[in-house]
């Protein structure tokens, strides 16, 4: 009997080792977030005086994004080393910096050393989301992969939120000090996990890459799927993929294209800039408590964050997508229009929760999709040889964008609060039509099944032979 199916089918097998992998790895992207959701709790403390030295207001926005600045060298970096060195190899050594920053941080004595600790930080920010969503692009099955590569998003929130958390029961040095646990322990756990099976075939080691595959897939005959992931690998290797191949091929144009779309929208909500300034936000409405607020709203983005991930693989990514920008735009409008009658000098004391009901919104619906989509399509949607290049073309464009905005929003609010979040839901509405019109459906495809469409092919499909003995996958 003979079945055509758009996905590798399997029987048997455990994947708990891409589980482990996944939580390993993304101690990465904690660490990395914690340094990013920082400027919330502490931002004010420097700016109002409140810790050993004080910085100016001007100070304090550059102090925000210089971790953004960073990641644009991390970025560089890696794109250029990770298919030398390997995805393990430098995912490992992010430890070292991610430590050294935290130190400074905790040492700092003036706004200097802090500014270089931030720095350190984002260049290891870099190299975490250029060589982390690859590393779990391609150690997944295509069944499960839409769950794994989510979890960066949730470890996102969940770095955000801890950084918070702490910053709000702690002072800015005893929460340095406490956050280099987190990079230690990637040190120790994630050194056991094995190499990508995609980088060892890129090195013609085919027996590691057997014993990666054994691993991940917990069965010990992996003989189709090595080939199959072996023939894609030589297929493109031998286009020698340039940083120019990213806009010379069809293909990669429209990965381009799509990839820097989602990435756009997704910022141009201003989600980075609530991270940043989430605090700030909430002491501008004049509501509930700002910290017990902020903590609400990521405890929040985080629990939906973790439901996304997991309904990813079935409702799929474009429909996720749709519900999220169209949420996201009704949120922050009503954000807006609050602060808008704040600034014409209407009394909303009696709306005090608004800002905060609002923005918990926002939150929800953004998590849904928005959120945690735009980064899993990226590990998704781009061939083996140009994919490093690429995750690093997107990371640089992130930090860049983000930068811009960020210093969009600290000049805009001087005109008014609402002036930012009026445009941010514009923004949504631009990015509903480019969702609607050009961004594809990635669920349950192999990474060989998306290049085929993107290629202008359809979708490969693999045949599925059955016999009494056995069931295996056949190309």
């Amino acid at each position: 009997m003979t079945i055509s199916t758009g996905v590798p089918f399997r029987t048997g097998g455990s994947r708990i080792y891409q589980y482990i992998a996944a939580v390993a790895v993304n101690l990465s992207i904690i660490c990395s977030e914690m340094h990013y959701g920082w400027s919330s709790p502490f931002g004010p403390v420097l700016a109002n005086g409140k810790y050993k030295f004080t910085i100016t207001n001007n100070e304090s926005s550059w102090l925000t994004v210089i971790p953004l600045t960073g990641a644009i060298f991390g970025a560089f970096v890696t794109g250029l080393v990770v298919d030398i060195f390997g995805r393990k190899r430098m995912i490992i050594f992010s430890f070292l910096p991610f430590v050294a920053s935290w130190l400074l941080i905790g040492f700092a004595e003036s706004s200097t050393l802090m500014f270089v600790g931030r720095f350190l930080a984002g260049t290891t920010d870099g190299l975490s989301f250029t060589a982390v969503p690859m590393y779990l692009g391609e150690i997944a099955d295509p069944q499960i992969r839409g769950l794994l590569v989510s979890t960066c998003p949730v470890c996102i929130v969940f770095g955000i939120l801890l950084i918070n958390i702490l910053g709000a029961c702690l002072p800015l040095d005893t929460t340095a000090f406490i956050s280099t646990i987190l990079p230690l322990l990637l040190l120790i756990i994630f050194p056991w996990m094995p190499e990508s099976p995609y980088f060892y075939l890129m090195k013609g080691n085919e027996e590691e890459a057997r014993e990666s595959l054994r691993i991940f897939r917990g069965v010990e005959d992996v003989t189709v799927e090595l080939n199959r992931i072996s023939s894609a690998v030589k297929e493109q290797q031998e286009k020698k993929g340039s940083f120019l191949d990213l806009f010379r091929v069809e293909s990669n144009r429209k990965g381009m294209f799509i990839t820097l779309g989602l990435r756009s929208f997704q910022q141009l909500t201003g989600s980075m800039v609530i991270i940043f300034y989430c605090k700030t936000i909430f002491e501008e409405a004049r509501g509930f408590s700002p910290s017990l607020s902020t903590i609400i709203y990521f405890s929040v983005q985080l629990v939906l964050s973790i439901a996304s991930s997991f309904v990813v693989d079935f409702f799929g990514r474009k429909p996720l997508l749709i519900v999220s920008i169209i949420g996201s735009a009704l949120s922050l409008l009503a954000i807006a229009i609050y602060l808008y009658l704040q600034e014409i000098g209407i009394d909303t004391t009696e709306y005090n929760f608004a800002p905060l009901v609002a923005l918990i919104c926002f939150v929800v619906t953004f998590s849904i999709g928005l959120h945690t989509i735009p980064l899993l399509i990226m590990g998704e949607i781009f061939p083996t040889d140009v994919k490093a290049l690429a995750l690093c073309v997107m990371d640089i464009y992130f930090s860049v964008l983000v930068i811009c905005i960020s210093m969009f929003f600290h000049w805009s609010k001087c005109i008014g609060m609402y002036v930012p979040f009026l445009t941010f839901t514009g923004c949504c509405i631009l990015g509903l039509l480019f969702i609607l019109f050009y961004v594809p459906e990635t669920k349950r495809k192999t990474l060989e099944d998306i290049q085929a469409e993107l290629q202008g092919e359809g979708i490969v499909g693999h045949k599925i032979v059955v016999n009494e003995a056995d069931l295996y996958e056949l190309n």
